[in-house]
């Protein structure tokens, strides 16, 4: 299409977390569905220029780009829902904004001007959409035509300000037809009355309005759809057309987002908005509906021990766990995550609580896999070492993830190469066995942005390894990374002849990739982060076989290159009714990822994500 390009805004209002990021990328799949090209940008009103120094906790997992860009989880949604590729300047955030001035300025850009947020700040992030709109993201040549934007935090904080101002001069600059505003809002019901309210919306749409900004479109986060009286009244007072009125109320998965917004007429309101509404077909989404149901009516369990230190919050995982969902799905399986905390594993833990212990023990023996994902810092590693000689010897499933991998081979070198002190220089500078080294190439004064970053290209070195017929017998693969250390390669040769297989290296082959133990049903470490290009239909290799492994189907998987059914085969293993996915840590619920969950499973175990 040969025309200007049109912009989609997704604001929240209320309280954070209702899941704009969902919507987002649920908005863009259905544009996309309609056949339009779709591309997205997050932004992110905080200081920090990326999210790499943020912790978990903080802010959920760091989400990492193919160019090596540390970014907000939800560019993870983007790629994930869209199967796109971004870039890391598809994440804006305040600090790149005000350095990206200062540079400017200190060259004398400005010739002499006073710096201002207005028009000097403002003007620099419209500047930055409309560069990086036009930046294709889906392998294709030319720019797409329409750029989701999605601003983060809520509607009325100090910090979202600058970005306000800034949008309500870019929608103006652009003009109403390539420009709409989807506001994302609370409705709350009191259990007192059990009436949905509208007023948290209604002063969210007002202040909005004050900033300059004026919703074309209402998304409703509600318990249940929005009753006919309460959409008149939303409609009254927000001053926005009540067919515009969107309901996203809570569902058994995030994939059924879009078909709510289908099955409402959203895309009509956009499409008809932007003027696109001849040149967009009905949305097909036969194959997205179908996995979505699939995913619903799943019942025999896999149970997967996500063996890490920051159970406490789903979303420090959540790449790792979209990563697994995917396998369960192909491999018609309901997944079931066993939290386990790392440090409870361990000796210091069997002393002060021993009742924390025993169950943390029982957790991992009643897992069918482990999994143990990448991390930093010395906290709960004797605890995942454990749990990795505790698969290793019980010939459980395994898959190490970066400190994941390194992990494995520590615990090989203790345990069979009887090197007691064996550590990663991380945790041990002095330990005279380091199995795990600090990469020449970083940095040890500065955190941000100095780790291996980003795609790099891992090669085979044994054919008929386990890894590369997931990979579908390829001889080399690309995946992303995320790291500061690696195994030692001066011990590459006592731990291989000690039975340990390095079966991916890179270019050089001084760098270990992937490391497999022959001998075990499935014993896999990669020091790469391969969640990160999973995609719904298109499961990553490393995880898809820790789940065909742990169901006992890892056979079909390699026979068939990494692939076992697909969506639309026979569904013997699911049953009406059925969520696909519990998060528990001991029996207790543990913090649900961002939007669009029922809160507690039908057993009162659990999570939906």
């Amino acid at each position: 299409m040969n025309r200007k390009m049109k912009y989609v805004l997704v604001t929240g209002g209320v309280v954070s977390g209702l899941g704009k990021g969902v919507t987002a990328s649920s908005i863009g799949l259905l544009l996309r569905a309609c056949g339009l090209r779709v591309t997205s940008i997050k932004i992110d009103p905080y200081l920090n220029t990326d999210a790499g120094t943020m912790s978990p906790f903080e802010h959920g997992e760091v989400f990492v780009l193919d160019d090596g860009g540390e970014v907000d989880l939800d560019l993870g949604n983007y790629e994930r829902f869209l199967d796109v590729k971004l870039t890391r300047d598809n994440n804006i955030t305040t600090g790149k904004i005000y350095q990206s001035v200062i540079n400017k300025e200190r060259k004398g850009d400005y010739l002499g001007k006073t710096v201002q947020v207005v028009p000097h700040i403002t003007d620099a992030i419209q500047d930055w959409i409309e560069r990086v709109a036009m930046i294709p993201v889906d392998g294709k040549q030319g720019p797409a035509d329409v750029c989701v934007i999605e601003l983060g935090g809520t509607i009325g904080d100090i910090e979202s300000m600058p970005f306000i101002e800034a949008l309500g001069q870019f929608s103006y600059r652009v003009g109403a037809g390539n420009f709409c505003l989807v506001h994302v809002s609370l409705v709350p019901v009191l259990n007192v009355v059990g009436e949905q309210k509208t007023k948290p919306t209604q002063h969210s749409v007002r202040g909005l309005r004050g900033l300059g900004l004026t919703p074309n479109i209402l998304a409703c986060r509600s318990s249940k759809a929005l009753e006919d009286n309460v959409k008149i009244k939303l409609s009254q007072f927000c001053q926005v057309p009540e067919e515009n009125i969107i309901t996203l109320y809570d569902v058994s998965n995030i994939w059924h987002i879009p078909l709510l917004l289908r099955d409402q007429k959203a895309h009509e309101a956009i499409l008809k908005r932007l003027d696109l509404l001849g040149y967009a077909r009905e949305p097909a989404l036969g194959e997205w509906t179908s996995r979505a149901e699939l995913c619903d009516r799943l019942h025999e369990p896999v149970r997967i021990a996500m063996v890490g230190k920051y159970t406490g919050l789903s979303d420090a995982y959540l790449s790792v766990l979209k990563a697994l969902l995917h396998a369960s799905v192909e491999c018609r399986r309901k997944l079931i995550i066993d939290w386990v905390a790392a440090g409870d594993l361990e000796d210091v833990t069997a002393r002060e609580a021993p009742n924390v212990y025993k169950a943390t023990w029982n957790l991992l023996r009643g897992a069918d896999g482990v999994i143990v994902p990448g991390g930093f810092g010395d906290r709960g590693v004797q605890g995942k070492i454990r749990a990795a000689r505790y698969a290793r010897e019980n010939k459980i499933p395994y898959l190490g993830i970066c400190l994941g991998m390194q992990i494995a081979v520590i615990e090989y070198a203790r345990s069979v190469l009887n090197l007691k002190d064996a550590n990663s220089t991380e945790f041990d500078p002095e330990t005279t066995n380091p199995c795990v080294i600090f990469m020449p190439e970083g940095s040890k004064t500065h955190m941000g942005g100095t780790m291996r970053l980003g795609t790099r290209k891992t090669y085979f070195q044994v054919p008929d390894c386990k890894s590369a017929k997931l990979y579908g017998n390829a001889s080399f693969i690309d995946e992303r990374h995320r790291h500061r250390y690696e195994v030692n390669p001066d011990m590459i040769a006592q731990l291989e002849n000690a039975g340990l297989t390095f079966v991916g290296k890179d270019e050089t082959g001084q760098r270990m990739e992937i490391v497999e133990l022959p001998n075990h049903p499935y014993y896999v470490g990669v020091q790469f982060h391969p969640e990160f290009k999973s995609r719904p239909g298109k499961p990553s290799p490393p995880f898809l076989g820790l789940i065909a492994a742990a169901c006992g189907r890892l056979e079909d998987a390699l026979q068939n290159g990494g692939g076992i059914t697909s969506v639309a085969e026979s569904k013997k293993s699911c049953i009406n009714g059925k969520a696909s996915v519990k998060v528990h840590v001991n029996g207790n619920v543990t913090k649900p990822a961002k939007g669009f969950v029922n809160g507690v499973c039908a057993n009162g175990n659990g999570v939906h994500i």
